[in-house]
């Protein structure tokens, strides 16, 4: 096996490994870095949402206080103006959901799901978490969710929500009496459920990981290249050039050219070293045919 073939087997296995080490570290970091691009969209979404809700308990609610006694309007209710915003939102960004996932609610449209309960009676069992994140399969692709716990902590919201009895007639008429009632303080009765898609995001992590697998795939081809040339020229060519030397030297040919030799390597120094031995062979020769003659 050659020195040129032994050379490159090395660097091929070192390279292999290198690639492996580099596509494993980079290709988990892109990842990451994607989830984390869509939790931070997920948080905005959310952030949205709540700003929404402020608004309409602030500004909105107060100015139509007068008209909801006579026909309940739901643009006063939080999550009705949240949902509408994000379905605005929707227009342009189908896959977005919020939702007001309730396991009671009064508008049968916020009723949670089957996945949506389960956030729910998560928070029930963990009341002193604040958020959930997970991430979920869809037929458009994986999902990741962010959910915050809705529990009744404002003693008003039972005006509307604790028995028919008590609330609002215009409610009644609206929704029925069958469903959004027997809430109680501190219960939580639901979740706020950002969804936003993964697969755009993952398909960006997947495409520069590629190209940067490519690219570093390609330097390494040129720095194999470069080291091959370099190991011929500095190496290989200086040794095969006195490999040459010493089998005619051997064969008997004393009169051969000494080596040219340029530069202070080692390759050198083995260089002038044999140009000393080739002089002192050939003087041990000579001096060796004088005493015979």
């Amino acid at each position: 096996m050659g020195l040129r073939l032994k050379f490159n087997l090395v660097l091929f296995i070192t390279t292999v490994i290198g690639v492996l080490v580099s596509g494993l570290v980079s290709h988990k970091i892109l990842q990451d870095n994607a989830r984390e691009e869509v939790l931070d969209m997920a948080r905005m979404m959310m952030e949205s949402a709540v700003a929404v809700r402020s608004y309409t308990v602030n500004e909105v609610r107060p100015l139509l206080k007068v008209q909801q006694r006579r026909q309940f309007i739901p643009q006063t209710v939080p999550a009705y103006a949240a949902a509408r915003y994000i379905k605005t939102l929707q227009q342009s960004h189908r896959d977005y959901s919020y939702k007001e996932a309730t396991l009671n609610p009064t508008n049968p449209a916020n009723r949670a799901s089957e996945w949506e309960a389960d956030i729910v009676n998560w928070f029930r069992n963990h009341s002193d978490q604040e958020e959930l994140i997970g991430e979920r399969d869809t037929p458009t692709g994986p999902q990741l969710y962010l959910s915050r716990p809705i529990t009744i902590t404002n003693p008003g919201c039972l005006a509307c929500h604790s028995t028919p009895a008590e609330a609002p007639q215009t409610l009644i008429n609206t929704y029925g009496s069958s469903n959004g009632f027997g809430w109680k303080l501190n219960e939580t009765i639901g979740a706020q459920v950002v969804s936003v898609p993964m697969s755009l995001p993952l398909a960006r992590a997947d495409q520069t990981f590629i190209t940067f697998m490519s690219a570093l795939v390609g330097i390494f081809l040129l720095i194999a290249v470069i080291l091959n040339l370099m190991l011929h020229f500095i190496v290989i060519k200086p040794v095969r050039a006195m490999s040459n030397k010493a089998d005619e030297i051997s064969l008997g040919n004393l009169n051969v050219d000494e080596l040219v030799i340029t530069g202070n390597d080692e390759i050198s120094s083995l260089g002038r070293s044999f140009n000393r031995m080739h002089r002192s062979l050939s003087n041990a020769v000579q001096m060796l045919d004088e005493t015979i003659d």
